[in-house]
């Protein structure tokens, strides 16, 4: 059976105990609470604060579901770090700190679930090759897994992400293999899933055995661009993607789309790098010239584009946030100009995942997302537990997130 659920990371501007009171309220019979550094922060909370939930959970209907430990948790402009595979050791151990409590909040609201992701591969294992990531993430959930007590109803879940270390659902199925106890397993989040799986249902059907917990939000096509470091190695397949090329020389970038090869410069490029562009782009039989745009003339200010943006960005892997960063009033130039017939050079949400589908968290409904099969495939391959709507990119319109998710998804359900 799945049961329904709402996250509180989508409910974050009202009061912790009201947000679970709406949950219920709006008949979904679950709810997942989720670390916030405003609203729920385990820094702050004392068991006092822990009782004052536990009575309110006790006095309705909703069930506290999953304890999520919030990737954004401690600075907000930079998700997911430090992660349980960075690879300075203070980093990890506040990364695991935070699975502490959530661990802790978890045995004391009677929570059976506690989750996490693996964080990205970033520009310090990319300059660090002694570094060994999986080790790193595989020493640290076993740590977590030491917080355990054998008389705890407590399982930790992995959540695989678009962009992070452990991306796919194979991914997610190994990593279970590998570190062997039955207290660790999988948390799909099927945002993510259709995202990251060429098979999307064949995928789910396979890990649907290892699975305890879902995370529900729709999802649609956008403009797949990875965003790269130039290497004389780069393979590009524009079938896949398009790619924003990266010059760490000069600070500039490249964007090598068939319909408008882009070239944002700092200083005007001498002779010699116009040649390594015509070789880029001739790479890929692009043979139409480059238009040049000065970087400075570009807008860097806030633009309707901030919340796709931030999570592009945040799902880059291997470069340094300065890279990323510099490459915002690109996407925002590409998002808001249009070609000579009218059209948006990238008319599309910006994505960087495997299959092209957007990670932005739509309502449910409001994007491509098969719900019935979805919810049809994990059933039948031995899903049983709660689908818990995440819905972060909607805190402001909360109400119609809460009753439209509820609405759609009830019927499949």
């Amino acid at each position: 059976m799945i049961k329904l659920s709402y996250s509180t990371f989508g409910l974050t501007n009202l009061d912790f105990l009201r947000a679970i009171e709406v949950v219920d309220q709006a008949g979904y019979p679950g709810v997942e609470l989720s670390f916030h550094r405003d609203q729920f922060n385990p820094f702050n909370l004392t068991d006092d604060d822990l009782d004052a939930i536990k009575r309110k959970l006790d006095s309705l209907e909703v069930t506290a579901a999953c304890m999520s430990t919030a990737s954004h948790f401690f600075t907000p402009q930079r998700p997911h770090e430090p992660s349980l595979m960075t690879p300075d050791l203070a980093g990890r151990k506040r990364r695991i700190d935070l699975v502490r409590r959530g661990v802790h909040v978890a045995r004391r609201l009677g929570i059976p679930l506690v989750s996490f992701g693996s964080g990205f591969i970033r520009d310090e294992h990319v300059s660090n090759p002694s570094v060994h990531p999986r080790e790193l993430l595989v020493d640290s959930i076993h740590q977590c897994l030491s917080l355990l007590r054998d008389d705890d109803n407590i399982t930790l879940l992995i959540e695989p992400e678009p962009g992070m270390y452990i991306e796919t659902l194979a991914q997610g199925m190994d990593l279970v293999d590998e570190i062997g106890s039955s207290r660790f397993q999988l948390h799909l989040d099927l945002n993510h899933n259709y995202c990251s799986e060429t098979n999307y249902l064949e995928a789910l059907g396979k890990a649907a055995p290892r699975a305890k917990f879902l995370h529900v939000s729709d999802s649609q096509e956008g403009y797949n661009l990875k965003l790269v470091k130039a290497s004389d190695d780069l393979k590009m397949d524009l079938n896949f993607a398009k790619y924003l090329i990266y010059f760490p020389e000069t600070a500039d970038y490249l964007l090598v789309d068939p319909d408008h090869p882009i070239y944002f410069y700092d200083e005007a490029p001498e002779a010699r790098q116009k040649k390594r562009v015509e070789s880029i782009l001739g790479s890929v039989n692009i043979t139409a010239p480059p238009a040049f745009v000065d970087y400075h003339s570009l807008y860097a200010g806030q633009s309707p584009f901030e919340s796709e943006i931030f999570v592009y960005l945040i799902s880059v892997p291997g470069l340094t946030y300065d890279v990323l960063e510099r490459a915002r009033p690109i996407i925002i130039y590409l998002r808001s100009t249009k070609d000579t017939n009218g059209k948006l050079l990238m008319d599309k949400m910006v994505a960087n995942t495997l299959t092209g589908i957007v990670h932005f968290h739509e309502i449910p409904g409001e994007g491509t997302m098969d719900f019935a099969a979805t919810f049809k495939t994990l059933k039948d391959n031995g899903f049983s537990g709660y689908a818990s709507v995440e819905l972060y990119h909607h805190v402001a319109s909360w109400e119609k997130a809460l009753a439209d998710s509820y609405k759609h998804l009830s019927k499949f359900v």
